[in-house]
């Protein structure tokens, strides 16, 4: 009860950040009321038709009852991703999987599963921002981890610099959302390392792994035995097949005691929709050369949008080699307050953008606070039609730093 005497949520609930990823929602509806074309570049929201198997597959689940599926996840779709795995390359038994909602109830569970409160959990930025919330909801708390220069990944000694007491974790997500770096094997190979030596567990979003944009695969956490009690792997098939709204990911762990926890956890919501896992386990079976199709897209999309921005007086851009999406810094005070004035204030020829300000990805105060997050979830021709709206506005923003300024980012 605050002091007017009225009931409040839960200090918790109150303590969690906001998504910067849909933080601008409103704004973008009101401009659409005023009858402005709203281009979406703010949430990974893929434009491509998932497998023809999916569809076709929650077509056939319509036949069939629609019961309780097992906590763990259907036999079949468990079985589906130990498929998977193998044409990446990667042993994973079908019972070293537990299905989940998507990557995002994955990180939930294993933050509950292997995390106390007062734990810290030490994570790269710029990191995907809803880890903020989920790692403080387990009571846990980020130790960031600057990039190299401007978003290469940390060096080894880095994350070893900040070793405390409390630090039970590593948490990284690779291919990285939102910067698109692909960690080296060789770093991988001392993170597992340091994981072993120093009693850590090491959690790999590996969402992106099929979308390497430059050729060449990502390397797997799953991939050094020699570390299999400390590596918890997340997975989802949202971005891989653009099926988002299927909300089905996976948890993989070899190590026995953390699986047997984490299925206990997984009873407590009973189960997974059960058309939906059906739905996906002809994909996984065969992926290729459909995820194949997808990165060699995403590519020709990155060129197009990067060649863009580039030409934009002041801004800096990011080229991706995975994910997809691609950061930009721009010669604004506050990229925030840019993304609200373009949809609250801004059109060209009725249309405006919606991009992603990256504060949010970051933990350190002050970074991300002029740099945006652009997702390629539109063809070529839009994508350089969402470039030149984004230099026109800079062009009369009221916030566009002086040219010394600009200069000052340039070299930083």
């Amino acid at each position: 009860m605050d002091e007017r005497g009225r009931m409040t949520p839960s200090r918790r609930a109150q303590q969690v950040p906001g998504s910067p990823i849909r933080a601008l929602g409103a704004l973008a509806e009101r401009a659409k009321a005023r009858g402005v074309q709203v281009i979406h570049l703010n949430i990974g929201q893929p434009d491509f038709a998932p497998p023809p198997s999916i569809p076709a597959a929650l077509a056939e689940s319509a036949t069939k009852p629609l019961v309780y599926a097992p906590s763990r996840g259907l036999p079949e779709l468990l079985e589906a991703w130990s498929a998977y795995f193998a044409s990446c390359g990667i042993t994973v038994a079908p019972d070293e999987v537990i299905a989940t909602a998507g990557a995002s109830e994955a990180i939930w569970l294993a933050a509950l599963a292997t995390l106390d409160p007062g734990d810290e959990v030490l994570v790269p930025e710029p990191f995907y921002a809803p880890y903020h919330g989920m790692l403080a909801l387990a009571g846990a708390r980020i130790v960031p981890v600057p990039p190299q220069g401007w978003l290469d990944p940390p060096t080894i000694d880095a994350f070893t610099a900040r070793l405390t007491p409390r630090t039970r974790a590593i948490l990284l997500c690779n291919p990285a959302n939102p910067s698109g770096v692909i960690y080296s094997a060789a770093l991988l190979a001392q993170l597992v390392d340091l994981a072993r030596d120093a009693g850590l567990f090491l959690l790999v979003d590996e969402t992106y792994r099929d979308l390497v944009l430059d050729g060449g695969r990502a390397t797997s956490a799953l991939e050094f035995p020699a570390a299999a009690e400390h590596v918890i792997v997340l997975d989802s098939v949202s971005k891989r097949f653009n099926a988002c709204g299927l909300r089905l990911g996976c948890l993989v762990t070899r190590n026995a005691v953390v699986r047997a926890s984490l299925a206990t956890l997984a009873e407590l919501r009973l189960a997974l929709p059960i058309a939906e896992q059906r739905a996906v386990v002809a994909a996984l079976r065969a992926p290729q050369p459909y995820v194949q199709q997808i990165a060699m897209a995403y590519r020709t999309r990155r060129d197009a949008l990067a060649t863009a921005l580039e030409a934009i007086p002041g801004v800096r851009v990011h080229r991706p080699a995975g994910a997809f999406y691609v950061v930009a810094r721009l010669p604004v005070d506050d990229a925030t307050a840019f993304a609200a004035w373009l949809l609250d204030a801004f059109t060209d020829e009725g249309e405006t953008v919606m991009v992603t300000p990256m504060a949010g990805f970051y933990a350190t105060p002050g970074r991300g606070h002029d740099e945006v997050r652009l997702a390629l979830v539109h063809e070529p021709p839009v994508l350089e039609r969402a470039a030149q709206i984004l230099g026109r506005a800079l062009a009369v923003y009221p916030g566009r730093l002086t040219e010394a300024a600009e200069f000052a980012v340039r070299r930083v």
